[in-house]
């Protein structure tokens, strides 16, 4: 079998020019005679891809001199807890939940103060976005927080909440540089890196330097101090080092695809193939309320569970694997990041419209 089109939703599918690169580069990275994996993250040659790494990121997301870049372990779900250990001196936290992971986010950060729902979609399965206009805002909140684009609802913000002067956190993980962003509005963006920008074991934080405290409770573990890692350049203990190198790699594609401006254009036209399709068929429709669609992940069912396992069966074989939903919503879920090229939508939705055919 060649390669087939993955739509998982992370770790996904990478772009295939980077994962050449990681296989020449191996063996010998560079004329160093070692693998990256094998060097010290002390050595002159891994200081200058970590550093590399984090220069075309910063270029390409268009951060902020007075904001840092941090390369961090422990997945999105370690800054469930990071957030607020760090950034709640009154206590006090707004949360709009809007799926499976702002709600756990919601509640880790109620063992540290008091989180405040202060919006959510969950009375309709998470299928929108609720109106973030005008909040209930906390006064003494410390920050208000948000999951921008939900990856198993596949909902996604179209505009930022109005936190009436409070800081906005928010996790971007399934959204991570498939877009240009305004970095400045955020005190924090974070996001695993396993959907858009490489393979499982790093998060990356952008976070304002104001932020970055050294008057946290002692409770508060080495670790999980922004501060430890902001001194240290990410290099405190052993980052992941190789993980760091491949997203680099996706960083320089990305700059040689033309930048976010660009993606973002690529990423509409992909998922209009997709939308298109699911609003005209009759057998398959979306399940999200079509003004806060994800360009990202697209969810979908027909009628049937059985005929949801007939299509999840015939369509892996076919080659387009991994459109199971999330075990929470069930159906299917196509997940079309950056690396996913636009011939592997057309495909599917050829599939699809024979499926269909067949199926009637």
């Amino acid at each position: 079998m060649g390669r087939v089109y993955n739509f998982s939703a992370g770790p996904a599918m990478m772009p295939v020019e980077v994962l050449k690169t990681c296989a020449e580069e191996m063996l010998d990275y560079k004329g160093s005679g070692q693998s990256v994996m094998e060097m010290s993250h002390r050595s002159k040659v891994y200081d200058e891809i970590i550093k590399t790494a984090e220069k075309d990121f910063r270029e390409l997301a268009g951060v902020p001199d007075n904001y840092k870049v941090l390369f961090l372990q422990g997945g999105a779900s370690t800054q469930f807890a990071m957030i607020p250990m760090n950034l709640m001196k009154n206590k006090v936290a707004d949360y709009i939940v809007t799926g499976q992971w702002a709600k756990k986010a919601c509640q880790e950060a109620s063992k540290y103060g008091k989180a405040n729902k202060i919006a959510s979609s969950e009375d309709k399965t998470f299928s929108y976005i609720p109106d973030v206009s005008d909040l209930p805002i906390s006064e003494d909140a410390d920050y208000v927080y948000i999951c921008q684009n939900n990856t198993i609802y596949g909902t996604k913000y179209k505009e930022l909440p109005n936190t009436k002067g409070k800081l906005l956190v928010s996790d971007v993980s399934s959204m991570f540089l498939s877009e240009p962003m305004d970095v400045s509005k955020y005190g924090i963006d974070y996001g695993g890196v396993q959907k858009n920008v490489g393979p499982a074991g790093v998060t990356i934080v952008v976070i304002r330097e104001d932020l970055i405290r050294d008057d946290l409770d002692e409770s508060v573990p080495t670790m999980l101090r922004y501060k430890t890692h902001s001194d240290s350049d990410s290099l405190y203990n052993t980052p992941p080092c190789y993980n760091i190198y491949v997203c680099g790699l996706v960083f320089k594609w990305l700059k040689d695809m033309g930048g976010l401006e660009v993606m973002k254009q690529k990423n509409e036209e992909k998922a209009k193939i997709l939308y298109d399709y699911l609003d005209s068929s009759k057998m398959f429709r979306g399940t999200v309320v079509p003004e806060y669609r994800s360009l990202m992940n697209v969810p979908f069912v027909t009628d049937s569970d059985d005929l949801n396992k007939k299509f999840i069966a015939e369509s892996s074989e076919a080659g387009f694997v991994n459109l199971k939903g999330h075990r929470t919503v069930g159906g299917m879920r196509a997940s079309i990041y950056n690396a996913m090229p636009k011939e592997g939508v057309e495909k599917l939705v050829e599939f699809m419209a024979d499926f269909e055919k067949k199926n009637a």
